[in-house]
């Protein structure tokens, strides 16, 4: 039987001071390539349902027609809280974009998503800013889910680099260590993806691939 992924993108268009921003392209992309390559069933949801914004940014510079044909998915995404099975899906996998710094930390929907799908040991996978949508996922025993864990995200230095660091409600890096993660962090742009047990993180753009094939392995066992 195929197996069914999740994956959850942002609908936030704007950081503080009205700066646009959106989903980063790429990271969506390269994962759905990747799950539709295994095989898999793809379910695309959101904050709020409908169309998601893509991050001009992210469309600047080389980017293959494979991933922007992938673009279409994200016309008509699903609103998260029509989602009333969770057993369904094997994984859920958080793509990022500045825009899940703003709704995705304080989404109680998606944390109880989240929650129900690692508590029945499925793979629970996020890349770049797409951890912002653990932070808030707390467990059963109440204990944060990345307490504990090695995980990967859109470090402190990248954000500072990206100059963005003042539009954001928060710094990724730090708040998943204050949750008492360990954070493994690689140079600036290299790939670096951290698994723990069905935890899958990813550093930035250049690790989605990598994530997404940990989540296939993880998926084929």
């Amino acid at each position: 039987m195929s197996k069914h992924i999740l994956m959850v993108v942002t609908t936030a268009d704007k950081m503080k001071e009205n700066h646009p921003t959106g989903l980063w392209l790429s990271e969506f992309g390269e994962a759905y390539v990747e799950f539709e390559k295994a095989g898999f069933t793809i379910t695309v949801a959101s904050p709020l349902g409908g169309k998601a914004p893509v991050d001009a940014r992210s469309l600047e510079g080389e980017t293959s027609q494979e991933i922007l044909n992938t673009a279409k998915h994200l016309e008509n995404t699903l609103k998260l809280d029509t989602i009333t099975d969770s057993a369904k899906f094997d994984a859920v996998f958080l793509p990022g974009g500045h825009g899940t710094m703003f709704d995705l930390p304080d989404n109680q929907t998606l944390h109880a998503l989240i929650r129900e799908l690692y508590e029945g040991d499925k793979v629970v996978a996020a890349v770049c800013h797409g951890p912002a949508g653990l932070v808030g996922v707390t467990l059963s025993d109440e204990k944060p889910l990345v307490e504990g864990k090695d995980v990967a995200a859109f470090t402190d230095d990248e954000e500072r680099e990206t100059t963005l660091d003042r539009f954001m409600p928060f710094l990724l890096e730090t708040r998943l260590r204050e949750l008492g993660a360990n954070v493994v962090a690689a140079p600036n742009w290299t790939d670096n993806v951290q698994a723990d047990g069905n935890l899958i993180t990813g550093q930035n753009p250049q690790s989605t691939i990598s994530v997404a094939k940990a989540v296939v392995k993880q998926l084929l066992k």
